[in-house]
């Protein structure tokens, strides 16, 4: 039933849905950053539990950054030792 009233005074304040329109979009756009952000990045740390070090699972060949505009990444030539000595 609220719903009934927020249409009916969309219907006769015609100007507020593009404001509607804009926010809303904006609400999607940081929901789908956020979640985008919690999937794919490494540094955002879920289950602390299940991974004590997710440090380790970094590539430190791929970019971790947002944009990275021509930038080439290479291997750190320490890191590389250190993981073939651990492993």
């Amino acid at each position: 039933m609220a719903n009934l009233g927020f249409f009916q005074m969309l219907r006769k304040n015609k100007e507020l849905i593009p404001l509607v329109g804009f926010v809303g979009f904006a609400a999607v756009g940081a929901l789908s950053a956020s979640l985008y952000f919690l999937r794919t990045k490494s540094d955002v740390i879920v289950n602390k539990s299940g991974n004590p070090e997710p440090w380790e699972n970094v590539n430190p060949n791929q970019s971790q950054k947002f944009i990275s505009i021509n930038q080439e990444w290479k291997s750190i030539e320490e890191l590389e030792k250190v993981k073939k000595i651990m492993k």
